[in-house]
């Protein structure tokens, strides 16, 4: 009987372990390569890291480059995803948009300054007739505007009692020092006295020792003769005319040399100074084209244009250069500054910072922001944000950044609808907590609440029915 018992315990303790083994074969927990078979996403395993320029340098762990990138990793099976803000496009994309790049480069930068000009008289150039005594005009012989008169040539003839008086003083006071001189000296000092007076009223009035009434032409007459090549600008008197000391009755200017005026804005002050070459171009004569220098600067800018007058002197001998002319002068400079520059194409500004789109692999570009400098032509410099040999994009780069913000704009779209993990929608928690009524009599924590109504009394009415 012992026996039968015993076999029948060894049976029961086989028939467990067999149990045991195919429940374990057949019920144990998957394995993480299984889990990844069923769909389950798995981070893929990086190799190493390479150069973001594309450089043939790699790094097993994480690292930066000279200007502060990060090295990309490159992932098993595939290249590394973009990264924030990084801007990825397929060859037929860029084909299609017409995406151009162009290397950052060291040039010779030579910044110039265009700006609008007007020609206009040289102010030390400039002649006025105004005779210091009181008189007619006789003869007019300079009589148009705009005529061009030779040094030397008459211009008119003026008649002066006053100038018949200092003449016939001086006549006098002569005759009479010659007659004395031998007979009666302290009268003839005197004579003298007053002779000498009368030649320096008349040379006060501008008329020297050959003009004087010495029996040649009319008395109180006077011939004035122009003073230098130049241009009658203006006439305010004609023939016969009477006029007062000091009075302005003809108006002379040499055009042989002639100044620019240029209004440079304020912010292109800094690249202007003393004896720059200058070009002039007018519309009004195409083809021909000036040079000159800058010879003044003025000191104060115009408030109310927010330009500074910048004065050009230009050689005019065949008086082509007519005041009035307005044009446009380039002030460039003779030494020009190497410099790490980029089209001017490639910036994008948005007026409180300027980007460019710098390709960091084929087919991926990153903004970046970056600090200009100086500008000439169509180069402008770059002080900070760029190294020599990257490369920029020079065309369509718009294009691209319109596609970042469009990338950014579906992204945000994508994760911002709902914020609770996938799954967990059984458990999220009520969008109002219900209030703690533990304390009151006869309620707890789990006990549902009566739906709120406007009547305080309906719970209990509702209550009422239903008992």
């Amino acid at each position: 009987m012992k026996a039968s018992h015993w076999f029948i315990g060894l049976a029961v303790v086989v028939v467990a372990l067999a149990a045991g083994w195919w429940g374990g074969r057949y019920f144990q927990p998957q394995s993480p390569s299984q889990d990844a078979a069923n769909g389950a996403e798995q981070p893929r395993k990086i190799l190493y890291y390479r150069n973001p320029m594309g450089l043939p340098d790699t790094s097993p762990v994480p690292k930066k480059d000279s200007m502060g990138m990060d090295y990309l990793p490159v992932y098993e099976g595939g290249e590394a995803p973009a990264a924030p803000g990084t801007v990825v496009l397929s060859p037929e994309k860029i084909q299609k948009l017409g995406v151009r790049t162009e290397a950052v480069r060291l040039h010779a930068l030579s910044p110039g300054v265009r700006a609008s000009a007007t020609v206009q008289v040289d102010e030390t150039r400039q002649y006025v007739i105004a005779p210091k005594f009181e008189g007619w005009v006789e003869q007019l012989y300079a009589n148009q505007t705009g005529m061009t008169v030779r040094r030397g040539q008459p211009l008119l003839s003026v008649y002066s009692p006053e100038l018949l008086a200092a003449q016939n003083e001086y006549r006098v006071a002569d005759d009479a020092a010659r007659k004395l001189a031998a007979g009666d000296s302290a009268s003839a000092a005197t004579m003298i006295r007053l002779r000498d007076g009368a030649r320096q009223r008349l040379k006060n009035w501008g008329i020297s020792d050959p003009h004087l009434a010495t029996g040649r032409g009319k008395a109180g007459s006077l011939v004035i003769h122009a003073p230098a090549n130049a241009v009658l600008v203006e006439k305010p008197i004609v023939q016969g005319d009477r006029f007062a000391a000091g009075d302005t009755i003809l108006r002379l200017a040499d055009l042989s040399t002639v100044w620019l005026i240029a209004d440079v804005p304020a912010t292109s002050t800094g690249l202007v100074s003393v004896g720059q070459q200058a070009h002039f171009t007018s519309s009004s004569m195409p083809g021909r084209s000036f040079e000159g220098r800058v010879g003044f600067i003025q000191p104060i800018i115009d408030a109310s244009t927010r330009t500074l007058a910048v004065r050009v002197e230009l050689p005019n001998p065949d008086g082509i250069l007519r005041p009035g002319l307005f044009g446009d002068v380039t002030l460039s400079r003779e030494n020009a500054n190497e410099a790490l520059t980029v089209a001017r194409s490639a910036v994008l500004d948005s007026g409180v910072r300027q980007l460019v789109l710098v390709q960091v692999a084929e087919g991926r570009f990153e903004p970046r922001t970056v600090v200009l400098g100086e500008r000439a032509g169509d180069r402008v410099e770059v002080l900070e944000g760029l190294r020599d040999g990257e490369r920029v994009v020079v065309s369509a780069n718009f294009l691209i950044d319109a596609e970042s913000n469009l990338q950014s704009a579906l992204q945000a779209m994508t994760d911002s609808p709902d914020t609770t993990p996938p799954g967990d929608h059984d458990h999220a928690t009520p969008p109002a907590a219900e209030p703690d009524h533990s304390g009151h009599p006869g309620m707890t924590k789990s006990d549902p609440m009566p739906e709120p109504t406007t009547d305080p009394h309906s719970s209990h009415d509702s209550h009422g029915t239903e008992h």
